[in-house]
């Protein structure tokens, strides 16, 4: 699916953000600059605060040197994970990603550091660079329980899509929309 630009790529994360779930992982995969913490900040901010009082925009900095930020949302807390700066996949025990595991959404930039340890239900968001300048592409790959919901989010985007311009998001002008699972 061609993105054209970083509006679309939040309308993306709206649409993601309202299919997640407590135990939920979320691979973003993609070069530097490719949009992963963009469409991560949109997710997050899609989500309802835990708590009423708290504000729904909330600043999502890049956990690139902290590895791991935690944001109290709705459905669940959700864990924004960077793993660019580990160096061995042995690193990741440190992070205390099992505590999430069930409880939480994890969403996880850089996920090819984890190594062996891929849970074998995940959403894979692969985002590169497209040809108009500030356009990206996304593939999305459903993994176990992900295979499933792919099909609900596929209808909701093709959906906005047809609403926002007119055209049919399987062959419109925004590109193809590319989906596996």
């Amino acid at each position: 699916m061609a993105l054209p630009d970083e509006t679309a790529s939040l309308a993306l994360a709206r649409a993601l953000a309202g299919r997640l779930r407590a135990g939920d992982v979320v691979f973003l995969i993609g070069d530097l600059g490719t949009g992963k913490t963009t469409l991560a900040r949109g997710l997050i901010n899609a989500l309802p605060p835990a708590k009423a009082a708290a504000a729904a925009d909330e600043d999502v900095p890049s956990p690139t040197f902290t590895l791991v930020q935690i944001y109290e949302r709705r459905p669940a807390p959700v864990w924004h994970v960077d793993l660019y700066r580990l160096e061995r996949p042995e690193e990741v025990e440190e992070l205390g990603l099992e505590e999430a595991a069930g409880e939480a959404i994890t969403v996880i930039e850089w996920p090819e550091r984890l190594g062996a340890r891929v849970p074998a239900d995940r959403l894979e968001v692969r985002l590169g660079y497209a040809e108009a300048p500030g356009a990206r592409a996304v593939e999305l790959t459903g993994f176990g329980a992900w295979r499933g919901r792919l099909a609900e989010i596929r209808a909701e985007i093709r959906a906005s899509t047809r609403a926002s311009d007119g055209a049919d998001a399987a062959q419109g002008p925004r590109g193809r929309v590319v989906t596996h699972g």
